[in-house]
């Protein structure tokens, strides 16, 4: 069993997979300062909680000291988060990620950093790999780019045993749906149980490649303990392409009284976005991808159950 740190662990994404790894049996300590993140998301953990930013490098080390292996997904999210307060997302997501990185190499634990799909930007061409050329449009994406030059760096000069995870459209249980910044999926099923209209950014036909996060957290957990590295970045996403509209479609047989609006593009926003699986396969042979009708499925209905729980969290600030 090991000593795991999460950075960003009263998040989305970070408390699922707080959540296996407690049952796994591991030690977990998260990390938090709880800007977006949900104290109640660990509730009956029994997680050894931190409560500052990453940019605190004065309290960092000693929180990580002792640790086998660190999850690094806190970040500052959002596209039109960043374009609105670009400076606060490079505090958070590059020197932020620098200190995470800096501990990781002084205690000699193994990193694992969550980057975006974003970093690919204008480079329009389907389906993304690993190799393709990277353009950010936007202030996140390019602070997501510079936690992977770092990342990649430190492995090189200092022996860093680290892995890279390109993250792309991931949905699914305790994702919080009820801010301006909140992810489409939650948000549009949190304003569709609650009888309001929901908001399409451009035409509908937008594509992306969902995943839902307990595929994601085990291929974090795969990867983990199996210690494994990699020199570049890994696209987290299995190919598939799902449209906006596709989804509306969905959500229609579970919502009939279903009304969209449509609004102009919002600055930033890539129109498609597919991952090449072959790589991501070849390392995780044996993890299979819950499909997006079943992920979809299985969200709806833990929103409606315990959807109460995480709405009216704190106010997302720009």
């Amino acid at each position: 069993m090991k000593t795991v740190a999460i950075t960003g662990g009263a998040g989305f994404v970070g408390s699922n997979l707080a959540r296996e790894l407690v049952n796994s049996g591991h030690s977990v300590r998260i990390i938090d300062d709880f800007s977006t993140g949900l104290r109640l998301n660990l509730d009956g953990l029994g997680c050894a909680i931190y409560e500052f930013s990453i940019t605190d490098e004065g309290r960092l080390k000693p929180a990580l000291e002792g640790c086998d292996y660190i999850f690094h997904l806190a970040a500052r999210g959002s596209v039109p988060r960043s374009i609105k307060n670009p400076k606060a997302t490079f505090d958070v997501n590059t020197r932020g990620t620098f200190n995470v990185i800096e501990c990781a190499r002084e205690i000699n634990a193994h990193l694992a950093f969550s980057s975006s799909s974003s970093v690919y930007g204008s480079n329009q061409e389907l389906p993304k790999s690993e190799l393709m050329w990277t353009a950010p449009l936007t202030p996140y994406a390019a602070s997501k780019l510079s936690g992977e030059a770092m990342v990649q760096g430190y492995a090189a000069s200092f022996g860093l045993k680290a892995i890279t995870y390109r993250f792309f459209n991931i949905f699914g249980p305790w994702q919080r749906p009820d801010h301006d910044y909140a992810a489409v999926i939650p948000k549009w099923i949190w304003k569709l149980m609650n009888a309001e209209k929901i908001e399409v950014f451009g035409d509908g036909d937008h594509i992306r490649d969902f995943t839902y996060v307990n595929t994601v957290v085990s291929i974090l957990i795969d990867g983990m303990e199996r210690e494994l590295e990699h020199p570049s970045p890994l696209n987290l996403a299995f190919g598939t392409q799902v449209s906006l509209n596709e989804i509306i479609s969905l959500l229609r047989s579970e919502f009939p009284a279903l009304k969209a609006t449509h609004l102009p593009d919002r600055p930033g926003d890539i129109r498609r976005s597919q991952n090449d699986p072959a790589l991501l396969k070849k390392y995780f042979p044996n993890v299979v991808p819950t499909s997006f009708e079943e992920g979809l499925q299985e969200t709806i209905s833990w929103l409606r159950e315990e959807g109460w729980r995480i709405a009216n969290g704190p106010k997302v600030s720009d």
